[in-house]
């Protein structure tokens, strides 16, 4: 039964992939983010310039490397004065979120 569930599963994630992103409901969702980050200069507010961020190899941190994974954590887990949004976004809010990220 086991050598039968591997070949299944498989063709389940390819007949059903991720949802697709939408950067416009990014930008939407990014309206509560910029009263902390700019997201079209390189000016500080209450947290780091957004603009660029995955043209960057860091974080605001210095050491956590720029990827998608990455800032969904800090998303998510907020920090240095971030809070949370894992309860405040939906999983579809955070991946716009990301798609319009990546345009800056």
């Amino acid at each position: 039964m086991k050598k039968f569930l591997a070949p299944i599963f498989g063709l389940a994630l390819f007949a059903f992939p991720a949802a697709a992103q939408d950067a416009a409901k990014g930008k939407e969702v990014f309206e509560q983010c910029g009263v902390c980050h700019s997201a079209d200069t390189d000016e500080k507010k209450m947290g780091p310039a957004l603009k660029g961020l995955f043209q960057r190899k860091k974080l605001a941190d210095g050491k956590t490397d720029v990827t998608e994974t990455t800032v969904r954590k800090k998303i998510d887990e907020g920090g240095n004065g971030m809070p949370a949004y894992a309860e405040m976004l939906e999983s579809k809010e955070k991946a716009n979120l990301m798609a319009y990220l990546k345009t800056l």
